[in-house]
Parts: C-alpha cells; sequence; structure tokens
C-alpha cells in the first residue's frame, strides 16, 4: 500500500509576519501587509505600493559572508526552512540524509541579482560583474542552498510554473515521497521580486492596483471595484514525511496532503481558458486522488487574485466543480493581506490551509465591499470565521496557462 504523505512543520516568512506565529495572528485579525514600497523610490511608478516583509534580518540564520553571495529570496527561504524543520522536530543526520529532499520552487528566481547586475554591466562594464551573478539568480538554488546547509541528500527539485510554482513543488514532493524516492521532503516557495524591473513588467501589463493612496485596501479579491493585484514577497516551507516515518518518529502530524492535481490551460500566456475550465479539471483531480467528494470540503483557499478576469473565471469553475454545494463552502483570498506572493503564494496559501484545520479558523477576505454579481459565492467578508475545517483545497494559477489544485485533510490514523 502507498504511503500517506503528511504534513509535520511549516515555516513562514511574509508581510503578515517574520514567522507563522505572527503571519498566521495577522491572518486572524484581518490585517493587511501592503504599504507603499520602502525597497526603492517608487516615485516614477504608476503603481507604488506591495506587500513587503520588514524587518528582516537574514544574518539571524546565515553568516554574513554566505548572505552576501544569496538573493534575497534564498535569504527569505532558509529561515523559512529553518523554522519548519524546528517545527517539524526533524534533525538531518549522515544516517538519515539520503532520505530527505528538497522541492523549493520560485516564479521569478534571483530577479534582485539580475537587476543589479545589469547595472553593474552598463556602469563600470562586464569585468565588474559578480562571479556570484548566476548561482545567486537561477531558480533551483534555493533549494541548493537548503540542502548544502541542512545537509539533505535525497532528490532536489525546482519547479518553475510561475504563480503555481510552490503549489506544483508540494505536489511533486508528495509524489516523491509516494513513489519511495524520499522520506521527508522539505518543500515549498520562496518570492522576492518588488524591484523596480519586476515593478515595471506587472504594471505595465495592467495587472497592478493603482490604489497607492490606500494601499491596505488596494487588494480586494471578488470585490467588484477590485483594479488588479498587490505585488507580495515571502517564503513558506513545509516539511511532508511519509506516514511511516512520522510514526517512527513520533512526530506530531499537522495534516494530510491527500490530493495534487495539475493541469494545462493550452489557451493563453496570460488570462485563464474560458470559465476557468483548467483549473476546473486541476479541482476535480485532486479530488479524486484524495478519494472526496466536493461536498466532503469545507474551505477553499482561492487563488483570489483581485484582478477582474481571474476571481469571475475562478468563481466559476468552483461552481463547476463544487454544484450546490459551491454556495455552502467558505471561500478567502489571503492574498487581500498578503498580496501576490508570486511562486511563493500556493505554498503559503496551503500552509494558512493546514493553519485553518489545525485552529478551526477561516482567514477572511477583506476589503469586501462591493459584491460582484459574478462573483456570488461566501468569501468570508472582512472577518474571520471560526468553525471546524476537515477538509481544506487550495488553488494556484500561473501565467502560461498552469494550473494546481493541493487536498488538505485533517489527520485521521486508518
Amino acid at each position: 500500500m502507498t504511503d500517506r504523505v503528511v504534513i509535520t512543520g511549516i515555516g513562514i516568512v511574509s508581510p503578515l509576519g517574520l514567522d507563522t506565529p505572527s503571519s498566521w495572528k495577522s491572518l486572524t485579525e484581518g490585517r493587511s501587509g501592503a504599504g507603499p514600497i520602502t525597497a526603492f523610490d517608487a516615485t516614477q511608478f504608476e503603481t507604488r505600493i506591495a506587500a513587503e516583509v520588514k524587518g528582516f534580518d537574514p544574518l539571524k540564520y546565515i553568516d554574513r559572508k554566505e548572505a552576501r553571495r544569496m538573493d534575497r529570496l534564498d535569504q527569505l527561504a532558509i529561515a523559512a526552512a529553518n523554522e519548519a524543520l524546528d517545527n517539524a522536530n526533524l534533525k538531518i543526520t549522515p544516517e538519515n540524509a539520503t532520505d530527505v529532499g528538497v522541492s523549493v520552487s520560485s516564479g521569478i528566481g534571483g530577479i534582485t541579482t539580475l537587476g543589479e547586475g545589469f547595472k553593474t554591466l552598463l556602469e563600470k562594464g562586464p569585468s565588474r560583474v559578480s562571479p556570484f551573478l548566476i548561482p545567486m539568480m537561477i531558480v533551483d538554488m534555493v533549494g541548493g542552498y537548503i540542502s548544502i546547509i541542512y545537509g539533505a541528500k535525497g532528490p532536489n527539485i525546482a519547479i518553475l510554473s510561475a504563480c503555481s510554482s510552490s503549489g506544483d513543488a508540494l505536489g511533486e514532493a508528495a509524489e516523491i515521497i509516494r513513489r519511495g524516492d524520499a522520506r521527508a521532503m522539505i518543500a515549498g516557495g520562496a518570492e522576492a521580486a518588488v524591484v523596480p524591473i519586476g515593478l515595471a513588467g506587472f504594471g505595465n501589463m495592467g495587472a497592478l492596483s493603482r490604489r497607492n493612496d490606500a494601499p491596505e485596501k488596494a487588494s480586494r479579491p471578488f470585490d467588484k471595484d477590485r483594479d488588479g493585484f498587490v505585488m507580495g514577497e515571502g517564503a513558506a516551507i513545509m516539511v511532508l514525511e511519509s506516514e511511516t516515518l512520522a510514526r517512527e518518529r513520533g512526530a506530531r502530524i499537522l495534516a494530510e496532503l491527500a490530493g495534487y492535481g495539475a493541469t494545462a490551460d493550452a489557451f493563453h500566456i496570460t488570462a485563464p481558458a474560458d470559465r476557468g475550465e483548467g483549473a476546473t479539471r486541476a479541482m476535480r483531480i485532486a479530488l479524486r486522488k484524495a478519494g472526496l467528494q466536493p461536498s466532503d470540503v469545507q474551505y477553499i483557499n482561492a487563488h483570489g487574485t483581485s484582478t477582474p478576469m481571474n476571481d469571475k473565471l475562478e468563481t466559476q469553475a468552483i461552481r463547476d466543480v463544487f454544484g450546490e454545494h459551491a454556495g455552502k463552502v467558505a471561500i478567502s483570498s489571503t492574498k487581500s493581506m498578503s498580496g501576490h506572493m508570486l511562486g511563493a503564494a500556493g505554498a503559503f496559501e496551503a500552509a494558512v490551509c493546514v493553519l485553518a484545520i489545525q485552529h478551526g479558523v477561516i482567514p477572511p477576505t477583506i476589503n469586501y465591499e462591493t459584491p460582484d454579481p459574478e462573483c456570488d459565492l461566501d468569501y468570508v467578508p472582512n472577518k474571520a470565521r471560526h468553525t471546524p475545517v476537515k477538509v481544506a483545497m487550495t488553488n494556484s494559477l500561473g501565467f502560461g496557462g498552469h494550473n494546481t489544485s493541493l487536498v488538505l485533510r485533517a489527520w485521521e490514523a486508518r
């Protein structure tokens, strides 16, 4: 019989807090992490707001010399991995190192490093470009650093599927465990793309909110007056294990990663397919793999970007999958508070689902003020809801037509 995959540790660094407890507290209190951009002078940009990670000190986790050779997203990921491993009480030793793998992704990669490298090239010439530029910017180095620092010698992969990246990283990590190639995986995602070129690129395609006068109200998923997403940054890492290993270790099991579905729209480079057809198939696959029916789900953490098209089509996809139950399931978009953490969003939102299961609290969708007739479901408006959650689902939808759905279930021994 294939081993079940369980979650034993969570680590979060987000615009809402520098660890899991503080991030969760902000979520349940409905606090926004958005504000005016402080990382650089954004005066010339039409969008001048973002959800930044404030007060982060990488030297708490990495020595100064190593930190200088890492992009910001690597630093954020290492901090989250450190918390996740501590939370799981998983020690990687020479005896178990080959049984522990890494699956950590980013949608953008080391864009801070790349931007600085181009600036140096243009201003000072090619001989002054850092020899560390390539390892600092490539997506797989996030997992590479985690593997090196903690000694994990199992499979080490980095999946790049835009905003589905870390959702896929978790899903594929679970598949690695199920097929016996590892007994535990350090899995999730990180992103740090709040930089001038990132802001310009997303802004010029019309994806970002321009509510510069009220940043905390700018991300408003499913609200009729939504005008785009707020860029976010951060990292979320979880420790996944086979049930057998978790039992052998006497680990505290937080939840089960019960189902994973991934599909492609084959439609458009940025727009979702009609009626969110690809998302519909991903949700159905995840439920089938989990052995569950739509009526078993109490909570959906939606992709919910606060863009006009995404929120409407995701609502239609949920209606198509859940039928009559669609109006009974609680749905929220925590991007209303965290902003859109891009490639790290899927892992962050899966962690939120685990925390909702653990605490019996569903975070709200804040800034929900004016209902949209085309978004007519229960979005847990503005205030957290205290209710038992046994089964939760989270969706991630990425540019290029990537769709990912994960099903998280409260742990019950069989």
